[in-house]
């Protein structure tokens, strides 16, 4: 049990490296016309960007799948972690940082300041090249370290 944990908890975090990885090279390079209209806003509620959920949905679900059909062996674990790592992004990208979804508030919490930061930067780049800070939930500590300046500075302001 306490490996499967573990298996879930580092697939989980590899998947930061992994979206990275893909942001960087993969959707600024080979596959940027489906990542494209995810920097210019266009009308409409769903983008071609979309098209990385299932990208990335397909070998959880085969990991999964085939883990079961193995007796629930460590590729259930790799798949789940995986797709804990889809919702993860889908909340905190599309839902905390895009408000495609209006659940949940801006929150004034350091952290979640940085990663819009980060995000906003990535995004004053409209183009494929020049781009920065294809991470998700690990940011450049600059980022975290103005936010947190900003908030103390506002809660002694109040």
């Amino acid at each position: 049990m306490i490996l499967n944990v573990f298996i879930l908890i580092a697939t989980f975090f590899f998947m930061e490296f992994m979206a990275w990885f893909a942001h960087k090279y993969v959707m600024h390079g080979l596959m940027w016309y489906f990542h494209a209209d995810h920097h210019v806003h266009e009308p409409g509620f769903f983008e071609r960007n979309d098209v990385f959920f299932l990208i990335f949905a397909v070998p959880s679900f085969l990991c999964i799948y085939t883990g079961l059909h193995a007796g629930g062996d460590f590729r259930v674990w790799i798949g789940f972690g995986i797709a804990l790592y889809g919702l993860c992004y889908f909340l905190v990208h599309d839902v905390f940082i895009h408000q495609r979804f209006k659940w949940f508030t801006r929150s004034e919490h350091p952290y979640f300041m940085a990663i819009r930061k980060a995000h906003k930067v990535h995004h004053k780049h409209q183009g494929k090249e020049h781009g920065e800070c294809f991470g998700m939930l690990y940011i450049p500590p600059k980022y975290y370290r103005e936010a947190k300046k900003a908030a103390s500075l506002k809660r002694q302001s109040s």
